[in-house]
């Protein structure tokens, strides 16, 4: 794992804003589509926010079986869900550093070329690969959450270009960093 200047590697951040948990979900599935062996997505925010609530949208669109209930994994630390690609949805809460993410075996779940999720990202983000995407969730009101999204690396880039959410036009909006208008989806 390396941890160099992050600043010198954003190759894009983008704005979104949710009014649903509903739209949350098909956010993540839509993210979840896209992604590839090996892609690591770090999620940080508040309690409430919905973290939980997107990877259930990202298991979806890693084709994971509706039958199997996506939780968060307070107590049991790593999840493991099969679909196209293997869920590994890890919630860092209850660690106290990166320095922990070794007694979790964290570089042997990113080898296995797998997606990698991890809740509360914020604990450990020096224990983390340079390389990934960073969501920070936040709570607007009772049901709307902003999303903020950092590429870091040509893959997360790449990702990040292609992203259209399927919601609707009028309910959820994207925020470009360089002129922050709304373009609906």
């Amino acid at each position: 794992m390396c941890n160099l200047n992050q600043q010198s590697t954003i190759v894009n951040r983008q704005y979104y804003t949710s009014h649903s948990p509903e739209e949350t979900i098909r956010f993540g599935v839509q993210l979840g589509r896209q992604l590839f062996p090996g892609a690591l997505i770090a999620l940080s925010g508040e309690l409430g926010s919905g973290k939980t609530c997107l990877v259930q949208g990202i298991a979806r669109g890693l084709d994971v079986p509706e039958e199997l209930y996506i939780t968060s994994p307070t107590y049991t630390l790593v999840n493991e869900y099969h679909g196209r690609l293997t869920l590994f949805h890890i919630d860092v809460y209850r660690l106290e550093g990166a320095s922990d993410l070794e007694d979790i075996g964290f570089d042997e779940i990113l080898a296995a070329d797998g997606v990698t999720v991890i809740e509360w990202a914020e604990k450990v983000l020096d224990g983390l690969p340079q390389e990934r995407l960073s969501i920070l969730l936040s709570i607007v009101d009772d049901q709307s959450r902003s999303l903020e999204i950092t590429g870091y690396g040509q893959k997360y880039r790449n990702i990040m270009s292609a992203f259209t959410p399927p919601c609707s036009r009028r309910r959820f909006h994207q925020h470009s960093a360089h002129d922050r208008c709304r373009e609906g989806f």
